[in-house]
């Protein structure tokens, strides 16, 4: 067994660096806390990281970063030359102290940045390696942060709360890929941290309070279901996905710190996809439910009328719309139009629905191809292995088709048939969905990644994750450049994990189809969506979460556009079931919705309420999207399932709190309440929601 990277460090720095800083350190401030490294001898280590109010949160010797080359582990503890430092200022007004070194030997560099931003308690970090041999080496192990726990947190009245901060986990923790988020909260100092991976799915790793008191936050390790592996080839600087970290004190809410400096990061600085789009979707339509593959350019026009006269904005076309060339079949890979279902192509059906002030979308399976189709035929060598050197169908366990590889040309083949999409049809929206490196379905470790050793992207399994994550995100990146104006939808089928959403993701598509949600008459769907979206936010923004399949027909289907709001608007069912008052109704709330956008940009934000938890039986639920920096107000929804009380108080924070607001109900307007923003998150206003299963919508708005 390996000896880790904390048990090396601990061994090596206990005692050694406990000197208080000199002359011979390094300072990254903000006015807001200050971080210190002590960069004598030749070694790189922490020193101090405080809250503006002198709180401590590092203890002095940290190692600070770590990682593994060729399996020989380097650290800040590790002896490093030529060791510098400088300080740069951005556009955006964020400072970064920047300090590089060489390893003793001369083969190995890395560079340590540390950022922070205006008004932020929060330093986001990176470290990259280079390799400055004639080989080329493998980076494993990677631990962009790394260091031991000082006063202002202990470890018996300390919590994680893993899971985008949401469950509550004691004593050491070592989390995967649905921590993008963690928080560590003393109850009785009233002290913690938020430490945020901006990892991409499977490829990341947080870990808490191991080998005693370490914070640890960088790539999955090698002994994790999915190692992270990464070749540098001589001359090349690899570097790894950032960390971020936010201490706070003297608060007895852990979530405050989520709502504040991580929301603000999030939507402000971070680069999440979302939060660049001038104009965000209101309301989606997708045909997959109830319809299928059965789509064709008369239902699909047919069911145009009915969404437009909703008020629906984007229309996406899932599966089905597509043929193989050659048999002329339904498959997946060559992805051209079936002509016998949409005649000259899905331009007169896309310009259809442009006509109807809607935006046409399509489903796309990003790296799943049929054994008729032209890139499997022509271009084996493309396709991921399994174990026993046969191509791979990493998505299921049954069928014939098969998964390419995004480290091979494929990504280029299919970067090409998306944007010929855009550009010969008028695509405006693309849902790219099916496993590409492991399933949200097979739990079978061994069915997943790439075994071929023969790829240009990887040369072995283990660094085959790596590679196809890198390159679709270089993909997405890609489909921007040359179509700036496209929303792409990853789903979390190819994200890879069961309802996987997290930081990389958003900072290359824009959206998240999270779930394949059942919607019944008895309403589950509805509390699992709403449950999705809280399990999540406000961690992650709210409006990147694409959360299917609650109908547009059917019983409380307007209870389940009330509970959409919450995240991003997307419902599917058949609208032409609708009656014309059904159709106005929903033209009316979702008018109003993008109203309240216009008023508050409410989109970008989402918060708790306070005293309202997981969605459940027996309980309430809600959630406030209250735009903090305007402070002009917001929608704020509430939810009744099955819970005994008729009516609860609701407390909304983040206004201003002298201002006087006004709570108006839903797309009526009715006024409910006047008070001022201390007495709105003091004492708050009163709902009322006398059926058993019920919800409502509210502006805030400032008079």
């Amino acid at each position: 067994m390996k000896k880790s990277v904390m048990a090396a460090a601990l061994a090596v720095c206990t005692g050694v660096w406990a000197a208080p800083m000199t002359v011979d350190s390094l300072e990254v401030a903000s006015g807001m806390l200050s971080r210190n490294l002590d960069v004598r001898g030749g070694h790189v280590l922490g020193g101090s990281y405080k809250t503006a109010d002198g709180t401590e949160f590092m203890k002095s010797g940290s190692p600070e970063f770590a990682f593994r080359v060729d399996g020989k582990m380097y650290a800040g503890w590790s002896a490093w030359k030529d060791v510098a430092s400088e300080k740069f200022e951005g556009g955006d007004g964020s400072r970064t102290v920047r300090v590089t070194g060489v390893s003793s030997d001369g083969g190995v560099g890395f560079e340590l940045a540390y950022t922070t931003y205006p008004g932020l308690a929060l330093v986001r970090k990176t470290l990259s390696v280079e390799n400055r041999g004639e080989k080329e080496f493998f980076v494993t192990d990677v631990d962009v942060e790394t260091f031991r726990l000082g006063r202002a947190v202990g470890c018996t009245n300390t919590r994680t709360l893993r899971r985008f901060a949401r469950y509550r986990e004691e004593g050491p923790y070592i989390g995967n890929w649905n921590d993008p988020l963690v928080v560590i909260h003393d109850y009785a100092r009233r002290n913690g941290m938020a430490i945020g991976n901006e990892g991409v799915s499977v490829m990341k790793r947080t870990t808490t309070f191991q080998d005693g008191d370490y914070v640890v936050a960088g790539t999955a390790h090698t002994d994790s279901p999915f190692p992270f592996k990464r070749r540098v080839k001589p001359g090349e600087k690899w570097t790894a996905d950032p960390v971020f970290t936010a201490p706070y004190s003297n608060c007895d809410d852990p979530t405050r710190a989520v709502e504040g400096p991580v929301a603000d990061y999030v939507r402000k600085y971070m680069g999440v996809r979302v939060e660049r789009i001038p104009k965000k979707p209101m309301f989606v339509y997708n045909t997959w439910m109830p319809f299928r593959t059965n789509v064709d350019a008369k239902l699909v026009r047919e069911l145009a009328d009915a969404a437009a006269a909703c008020g629906v904005e984007e229309f996406v076309i899932d599966d089905g719309w597509q043929v193989n060339v050659s048999d002329g079949k339904y498959g997946k890979g060559d992805w051209a139009v079936d002509e016998r279902k949409f005649p000259g192509g899905l331009k007169p059906t896309f310009d259809y629905i442009k006509s109807k002030g809607m935006r046409p979308g399509l489903w796309v399976s990003l790296a799943f191809a049929g054994p008729s189709s032209r890139p499997l035929a022509e271009h084996p060598e493309w396709f991921a292995k399994d174990k026993s050197g046969q191509p791979a169908n990493l998505h299921n366990m049954h069928g014939n088709e098969r998964t390419a590889c995004m480290a091979t040309p494929w990504r280029e083949c299919i970067r090409d048939k998306i944007l010929a999409l855009v550009k010969d049809h008028g695509l405006a929206y693309v849902k790219l969905d099916l496993a590409i490196a492991t399933s949200a379905y097979v739990y079978d470790d061994a069915r997943t990644g790439c075994y071929a050793t023969d790829h240009p992207g990887h040369a072995e399994h283990d660094d085959s994750y790596a590679a196809i994550f890198e390159s679709c995100m270089k993909l997405f990146d890609e489909l921007h450049e040359a179509a700036p104006d496209l929303f792409i939808d990853c789903t979390f089928e190819t994200a890879g994990r069961m309802y996987l959403m997290d930081y990389g993701i958003a900072k290359h598509a824009e959206g998240n189809w999270l779930s394949n949600l059942a919607h019944g008459a008895t309403g589950q769907g509805r509390v699992q969506m709403r449950d999705l979206a809280w399990g999540r936010t406000p961690a992650l923004p709210a409006t990147s979460l694409v959360i299917g399949n609650l109908g547009m027909n059917g019983p409380g289907h307007m209870l389940s556009f009330k509970s959409l709001a919450g995240a991003l608007p997307i419902m599917l069912g058949d609208p032409r079931e609708l009656t014309a008052a059904e159709r106005a109704e929903y033209r009316e709330w979702s008018a109003w919705l993008k109203g309240l956008e216009k008023r508050h940009a409410f989109m970008s934000f989402r918060q708790d309420l306070p005293g309202f938890g997981e969605p459940q039986e027996g309980a309430w639920d809600g959630f406030a999207r209250v735009n903090t920096e305007t402070k002009s107000g917001g929608l704020v929804g509430v939810f009744r399932r099955n819970a005994a009380d008729r009516s609860r108080r609701v407390a909304v924070r983040g206004l201003d709190p002298n201002a006087k607001y006004a709570v108006l109900k839903g797309a009526k307007g009715e006024r409910v309440a006047e008070m001022t923003g201390r007495k709105l998150e003091d004492d708050g206003f009163e709902a009322v929601l006398p059926e058993r299963c019920d919800g409502e919508l509210y502006e805030i708005r400032i008079r």
